[in-house]
């Protein structure tokens, strides 16, 4: 066996499986389970990516961003950490970043303009979650500016989860439309929510009102300007290719990661930016845009590792210092999401039984907050640690209740249409 080893130049020491075998492993289980919830137990896939994820956690593998304790790659060696940990921040906002735009191609605002009550209930909405939410945390001992930028990184709907599950059980009426609308205007509530508390802060440390007041105004206005410039980038690429050549998709993908990158050089929001470019995109012509499913193969596997991350957002420590306080927020941040929408239901136009399954394709927590929270700790690390438990554990438990709560509430209305794996069982 020496002279062999010999001959093919093989160590007699077993080889060590690189970074690259891991991630190829985790695609292929991710891939296995997502098909697999989605043709037998009738689950959206990402279910099951994000069982993948869970699993690369219980491993000891997970990553998490490197936000909160047991989530630091501490078995990755110390100097490649930060550039892990970067590489994962890039997945995450890249395929996030494809799935906001997706989105925000679908956000009608003429709709806003002929039903106003849509506008109003979903700012209620919001604001009624944000309170209760932050209501909670006081109650579980955070203190009063804890409390309220946990609930700007939990209140939020999120808009990958709602956006993916509505384009693969090809679901439409009103209240797929909703939620997405809603899912939408919460992303834009929760980013300025968090850079305002972020300025408070600011000024509650030094007193300057220029300050305090600067960052969420610089944040919203330079996001505007950067969505329109990757628009107008984008509008000129499909006036003048055709959406379905390859080449037109990697040109497309080209154009949001350059204003993604641009968006972080400028301290921007990397979740505004690409989600108020599909809005103006969509609303700039009277015919909506038929993208490519992901953006392609490229984007489909950067799907699935962002759920697979999310999967991946815990660790022992974090499960057992967060498990009864992200239950007791998002059993609170449901109920208050359910009575408004109920409530409001006839006002905007649908029945009650209507807005009760919009509340619960308005309940997962995910991407949004993760990058959210990684957001937070880079400039405000100690108030990042206090969240975290209760923040990641909540990604992690939603990754996988979320898209099953989304299912529930569009099949609950009929808008759930029959999926190709069932078409395919059924066919003779």
């Amino acid at each position: 066996m020496n002279e062999i080893a010999a001959l093919l130049d093989i160590g007699r020491e077993l080889p060590v499986p690189e970074a690259l075998f891991w991630v190829a492993l985790t695609l292929i289980a991710g891939a296995l389970l997502g098909e697999a919830a989605f043709r037998w137990l009738g689950l959206p896939r990402i279910a099951g990516y994000s069982a993948a994820g869970m699993a690369v956690a219980a491993a000891g593998l997970g990553l998490g961003l490197g936000i909160g304790p047991g989530l630091g790659a501490s078995d990755v060696p110390a100097p490649l950490r930060p550039q892990v940990m970067a590489a994962t921040r890039l997945v995450v906002d890249l395929a996030l970043a494809l799935l906001l735009f997706e989105l925000g191609s679908r956000v009608s605002l003429r709709w806003l303009r002929r039903n106003p009550a849509l506008l109003w209930t979903s700012a209620i909405e919001a604001a009624v979650s944000f309170m209760a939410v932050a209501a909670a945390l006081h109650l579980l001992d955070f203190e009063f500016r804890a409390a309220l930028a946990g609930a700007a990184l939990i209140v939020c709907a999120s808009g990958a989860v709602v956006g993916r599950i509505a384009a693969e059980l090809r679901s439409a009426g009103q209240v797929t439309e909703r939620m997405i609308m809603f899912s939408a205007l919460n992303t834009l509530y929760a980013v300025l929510a968090l850079k305002l508390i972020i300025g408070w802060v600011h000024l509650d440390a030094s007193g300057d009102w220029v300050q305090g007041l600067s960052l969420p105004l610089y944040t919203l206005g330079g996001s505007i300007l950067l969505a329109a410039l990757l628009h107008q980038a984008v509008a000129w690429v499909l006036r003048r290719f055709e959406m379905r050549n390859e080449n037109t998709v990697l040109l497309l993908l080209g154009l949001i990661l350059l204003a993604l990158t641009g968006a972080r050089m400028l301290n921007l929001s990397t979740l505004l930016v690409p989600l108020l470019a599909g809005v103006m995109l969509r609303n700039a012509s009277d015919r909506p845009c038929i993208w490519p499913r992901h953006f392609g193969t490229a984007g489909g596997v950067l799907v699935l590792m962002l759920f697979v991350v999310l999967g991946s957002s815990w660790s022992p420590e974090v499960l057992v210092a967060g498990a009864f306080g992200a239950l007791a927020v998002l059993a609170t941040r449901w109920i208050a999401k359910a009575v408004v929408l109920v409530l409001l239901a006839r006002a905007s136009g649908i029945e009650m039984r209507q807005g009760f399954a919009l509340a619960l394709a308005l309940s997962p927590v995910s991407a949004t907050s993760l990058v959210l929270l990684a957001d937070l700790q880079s400039t405000h690390p100690a108030l990042a640690a206090q969240l975290s438990p209760i923040v990641l554990t909540a990604v992690a438990a939603m990754a996988i209740i979320g898209p099953i709560t989304v299912q529930w509430g569009l099949r609950m209305t009929g808008e759930q249409r029959l999926p190709e794996a069932s078409a395919a069982k059924a066919a003779p």
